[in-house]
């Protein structure tokens, strides 16, 4: 998990994508800021899907997984244990409803994010990326922590120019909604996943 402030008054939490040991450290990080508002880094349907069916249930229902969601789990387990979907973000949930502390999505909506991929990935940067998930799925990246494995898987899948202005577009997308809750309600955490943790960052603080 890592951690860094920037202008609104915001501050930026990044967690590796279902590594368990992130969350504590999350929770405990949103408590010393005490936020007026959360923002995480999932579209509306994405959080609503959490909240419903997963944030404070007893049980939970089975996760469909992806061949490349099992690669990627089998490259991280080996930093400790991991689960789906992203406990942080069911964490920040529990976190925030059990102090009344409204959460707002900040990724682009389901259509936007549509637009988004139609405008910056292409036939052959499509093609491009299927490829270097296989690979991937083969073979993850070498890593010394959870931190620089996703990094590296990241970067990996999404080297071409279009994927890379797709991200930039992404992480602007979330950094524009962040200031807009700050405007609002004032002291903004915003959680992301560990990729996306820079960028967003940066974006913020352009």
């Amino acid at each position: 998990m890592i951690v860094a402030d920037a202008p609104g008054p915001i501050r930026v939490f990044g967690a590796v994508r279902g590594r368990v040991a992130d969350v504590a450290p999350l929770l405990a990080g949103l408590e010393a800021f005490d936020p007026k508002v959360v923002g995480v880094g999932l579209s509306f349907d994405e959080m609503t899907g959490l909240t419903d069916h997963f944030a404070g249930r007893p049980f939970e229902p089975v996760v469909p997984v992806t061949g490349n969601e099992t690669a990627e789990i089998g490259g991280l387990v080996r930093f400790g244990e991991v689960r789906l979907p992203h406990p942080a973000y069911v964490g920040v949930l529990e976190w925030a409803k059990a102090r009344s502390v409204p959460v707002e999505p900040l990724e682009p909506s389901d259509e936007t994010y549509a637009t988004l991929f139609a405008t910056h990935i292409g036939y052959v940067e499509l093609v491009g990326r299927t490829l270097r998930e296989r690979r991937l799925a083969r073979g993850p990246p070498d890593a010394p922590t959870a931190d620089e494995f996703a990094i590296r898987w990241d970067r990996e899948v999404a080297r071409g120019k279009g994927s890379r202005a797709f991200i930039a577009a992404r992480e602007a997308h979330v950094a524009t909604e962040a200031h807009r809750l700050a405007e609002r309600s004032g002291r903004t955490a915003v959680v992301v996943d560990r990729e996306r943790f820079d960028g967003v960052l940066a974006a913020l603080r352009a």
